[in-house]
């Protein structure tokens, strides 16, 4: 017994010690480890492990100061829209003609954004498309009626201006420096719960979701090139701002992709640097000037950079030449653009928004891979009609109200059809000629008896037409035709 006695305390006497060594063990170890996180957070080290100072803000910034700051430049946008109620007939037949029945008003609601202290807010169109009222509340909930500057379907943004002055603003970010994993702040109005606050991260950039529809006027192209979070956002926070950690606007709140038109992990933003060019654009001319290069563009996959010689595979295969300044400048087919000026291009969402931010005539430089070697091109721009002035408002109303795009005709076309000059019809989208019957390729020779010879001079003519318009021209089989149309 006395043995076992002595054994037993023996025993406990080891276990006791070994205890005592592992705690000592443990606690030396967990001192260390806590000494390499506290180290691994500071700010020096941050520096030394990054070796990236732009991203040492967000890493160490609180939300709050970004909340605050947002929070008094986002506002809530409401609208009513006046629809007509179709009538039956039966109606009119024992009412008389002149029954009608009151327009519907339906209201809605989103968020904006306010950029300047005299009142310029900056929203999404789908959230202003066809008002008749606007109204916007500030955080400090006054209330002002809202002017539409002007709006770009094909960004889906919209430029509001209330009378007001020494407002609360927020600044322009650089979208360009974002980088996935960084935190960013959703502000906006979901669901009518105004100045809401949702924190998330940068998921992905130039995400294209197919969401915006091409110009149906012009046939301009959508530009998507969303910033991908996973904030929340949810029906009402269209037009709110996306935030930096340092409390600068870095994007638009836009969409949301969801089986049930709610959250559910994704959330879609315009880059600020598009949301700027746009603004300013809307601002100076009223109307959005896009620049072109004249190309058709795909992604390169696998087989195609097999086929082309190449195992890079980011960058924008040029499909094919449209006439514009590419062409002329020397980029050809099976080009590989790589760089618009200095920024590298991975994608066509990337190449979209790059070229967002330009105006025709600005002059760039395009780096092109082709044949396994490294060009760069200078480039002067052009806008839709191929040169490269910019489009007025007033100018633009007219493309749209004709819906079509026009080139000069050529010297062939000219000689062949035994034509003084004129104007060809490459393009049909929905507007007046369509509507009367007019198909591509019918060349414009007359407009109310006055000769045609170029794009502009048909332009010019018929923005000074009073009332209708006698068109008269002629097919590429000779067939002479007249069309007529009202200009409302």
């Amino acid at each position: 017994m006395r043995k076992n006695i002595k054994l037993l305390v023996s025993t406990l006497g080891i276990a006791l010690i070994g205890g005592l060594s592992a705690i000592t063990v443990y606690k030396a170890f967990e001192k260390e480890q806590t000494s390499a996180l506290v180290e691994e957070t500071s700010y020096s080290n941050l520096t030394h492990l990054t070796n990236n100072k732009s991203i040492i803000p967000s890493a160490v910034t609180s939300f709050e100061l970004a909340a605050e700051i947002s929070i008094n430049a986002v506002v809530h946008v409401k609208t009513e829209i006046e629809t007509k109620q179709p009538i039956d007939p039966l109606y009119h037949f024992f009412y008389g003609s002149s029954y009608s029945i009151p327009p519907q008003i339906r209201k809605s609601s989103g968020s904006g954004v306010l950029i300047s202290n005299d009142g310029y807010i900056v929203t999404n169109n789908h959230v202003i498309e066809n008002a008749n009222n606007i109204s916007i509340t500030l955080n400090n909930k006054k209330t002002y009626n809202a002017e539409v500057i002007g709006s770009d379907p094909t960004t889906d943004l919209a430029l509001l201006k209330i009378d007001e002055d020494k407002l609360p603003f927020i600044t322009y970010g650089n979208s360009n420096n974002i980088k996935v994993g960084e935190w960013v702040l959703a502000v906006g109005n979901p669901y009518n719960l105004t100045s809401t606050v949702t924190a998330g991260i940068v998921s992905a950039k130039g995400r294209d979701i197919n969401i915006l529809r091409n110009d149906p006027y012009n046939g301009l192209s959508a530009i998507e090139s969303f910033i991908q979070t996973d904030a929340a956002v949810n029906p009402g926070n269209s037009g709110g701002a996306l935030v930096s950690t340092t409390g600068e606007l870095i994007g638009i709140n836009s969409a949301i992709q969801s089986p049930t038109g709610a959250y559910s992990g994704y959330s879609f933003a315009i880059p600020v640097n598009i949301v700027k060019k746009v603004v300013e654009d809307l601002k100076e001319f009223g109307n959005v000037q896009r620049a072109f290069l004249g190309v058709t563009i795909s992604d390169l996959d696998e087989n195609l950079a097999k086929e082309l010689g190449t195992n890079n595979l980011n960058g924008v295969y040029v499909g094919g030449l449209t006439g514009g300044s590419a062409e002329k400048t020397g980029i050809k087919e099976k080009d590989i653009i790589r760089k618009i000026g200095n920024k590298t291009i991975n994608n066509v969402p990337e190449l979209q928004e790059e070229m967002s931010q330009f105006r025709p005539g600005d002059e760039i430089i395009i780096t092109v891979s082709r044949n396994d070697k490294t060009i760069k091109i200078p480039v002067t721009l052009k806008n839709y009609n191929g040169d490269e002035s910019v489009i007025s408002s007033t100018t633009e109303n007219v493309y749209k109200l004709l819906g079509a795009k026009f080139s000069n005709a050529s010297k062939k076309e000219i000689k062949n059809l035994g034509l003084e000059g004129g104007v060809k019809i490459d393009q049909l989208y929905n507007g007046k000629l369509r509507s009367v019957g007019v198909r591509e390729g019918f060349i414009i020779t007359k407009i109310n008896h006055q000769k045609i010879k170029s794009t502009e001079n048909l332009i010019t003519t018929i923005e000074q037409a009073k009332g209708g318009i006698l068109m008269e021209g002629v097919y590429e089989n000779g067939r002479r035709e007249f069309y007529g149309f009202g200009m409302r």
